[in-house]
């Protein structure tokens, strides 16, 4: 005799499994439950300072050369140093920017500032805890009360597409530049991070600093695209001074340091991981509410569907954070700027003065390949489920209990070394 209430319960469990797939489907659409990333207000460090402003608690000076940026770096804490300067046509005033006038990009941790020559606005995007990538204008026009604006659509028509991992994020991008400014896309394209081969990093960017005999894109444009397709990278290469390309006295400083270059590239790729992590965590724990329900199944029960998806968003934040996939240089890297003073000593250090901010440059980017990013407000604010998982694995690979090939690069001496400077500054 068929069991009525077996039938009964096995409908219930294919109705909520075809829910839940369909929430699945769903969940690279950021806007919906539990992420709504429209209609959340994000408590980053550029909001509080819209607060501020709102509660006259401080205020934004406007000077004729550059508008409110320089008062609005201040009170960002994002230092000159950082300046690195873009000339693709590739951001929101792309009618303004060409080799000529290029934009510059300043950036600490968590903030990016754009600012371009008679711009109409300057653009802000930040890292959220929570929603990942926030984005912001700021009129450049002199008012009574100025203050940044919060922009969702029109940015994340690039900010949140395939180039983001369908997040929220930010994105450095190689091109084939053309005279104008213009990217060759038929060309294609190349997005830079810490795991880029050198050779494709920077097209459509100014870089000042020495690398050697290692070749990037940068500096350089395609004269004719209909003629060659090939970028003339030794002419672009250990370039220290801009003079000769362009003038660079409306800027705030006259670099485009490639260490600061370096550094953009990684922690941008860092913290779209990191709320990837954090949206499908949470993501991961609404469907466990729902199937636990469904399945009568006790509060806080894990499955092994659910862990699996835990770890594997943990895992691709514990491969961004300890650099895997890095290539070595090839040539010491030394940038023009200060940025590589001014970014070492922020810290935290350990007793005997190690700091996960201090630069190799001559075999890979840092002395101990561990991101200063484990500091941030948008790893401490992963998700419990992806959170415990990350810590486990970061335990295991830095007390040497994993020999796997991914972490090949991680020597005994550099696992011990992360471990005993994170110990003190970051208990695990």
């Amino acid at each position: 005799m068929i069991n009525e209430n077996r039938i009964s319960q096995s409908c219930v469990i294919l109705v909520t499994l075809a829910v839940v797939q369909s929430i699945a489907v769903a969940q690279l659409d950021f806007e919906r439950e539990p992420i709504n990333y429209s209609e959340t207000d994000p408590t980053d460090r550029v909001s509080q300072l819209v607060q501020r402003l709102a509660q006259g608690e401080t205020t934004l000076s406007w000077k004729a050369e550059h508008g409110y940026l320089r008062s609005l770096l201040t009170e960002l804490d994002v230092p000159v140093s950082s300046q690195t300067l873009v000339f693709s046509k590739t951001s929101l005033q792309i009618g303004k920017i060409s080799p000529k006038t290029p934009r510059a990009i300043y950036f600490n941790d968590d903030i990016y500032v754009g600012w371009v020559q008679r711009g109409e606005v300057v653009e802000i995007s930040t890292a959220d805890a929570h929603l990942g990538g926030t984005f912001y204008t700021l009129s450049q026009h002199c008012t009574d009360n100025p203050a940044p604006k919060r922009e969702t659509s029109r940015c994340l028509q690039c900010h949140g597409s395939t180039h983001t991992r369908r997040i929220p994020g930010h994105l450095v991008r190689s091109v084939y530049p053309a005279s104008s400014g213009q990217p060759v896309f038929r060309l294609g394209t190349h997005l830079n991070d810490h795991t880029t081969p050198f050779h494709e990093r920077w097209g459509g960017w100014y870089v000042t600093g020495t690398h050697g005999d290692q070749r990037h894109m940068g500096n350089v444009v395609l004269d004719d695209p209909d003629e060659s397709e090939q970028l003339d990278t030794d002419s672009g290469a250990n370039i220290t001074d801009l003079s000769s390309l362009l003038d660079t006295t409306p800027y705030l400083s006259p670099h485009s340091d490639i260490v600061a270059l370096m550094v953009l590239q990684h922690q941008a790729k860092v913290h779209n991981v990191l709320t990837a992590a954090n949206h499908s965590g949470r993501l991961t724990a609404r469907d466990a509410v729902v199937m636990n329900k469904a399945l009568e199944r006790q509060v806080g029960f894990l499955s092994d569907s659910t862990r699996r998806r835990y770890e594997s968003a943990a895992e691709k934040v514990v491969k961004a954070l300890l650099f895997c996939d890095e290539p070595l240089l090839t040539s010491p890297v030394v940038g023009t700027s200060g940025f590589t003073r001014d970014f070492q000593q922020r810290g935290p250090f350990d007793s005997q003065r190690r700091s996960l901010r201090h630069f190799d440059l001559t075999r890979r980017l840092f002395t101990w390949p561990c991101s200063f990013l484990i500091y941030s407000a948008s790893f401490r604010s992963l998700p419990k489920g992806v959170l415990t998982r990350v810590r486990q694995r970061m335990n295991e690979i830095l007390c040497d209990d994993d020999a796997s090939e991914d972490f090949r690069h991680l020597s005994a001496a550099d696992r011990r070394a992360i471990r005993e400077i994170l110990t003190e500054t970051l208990p695990l």
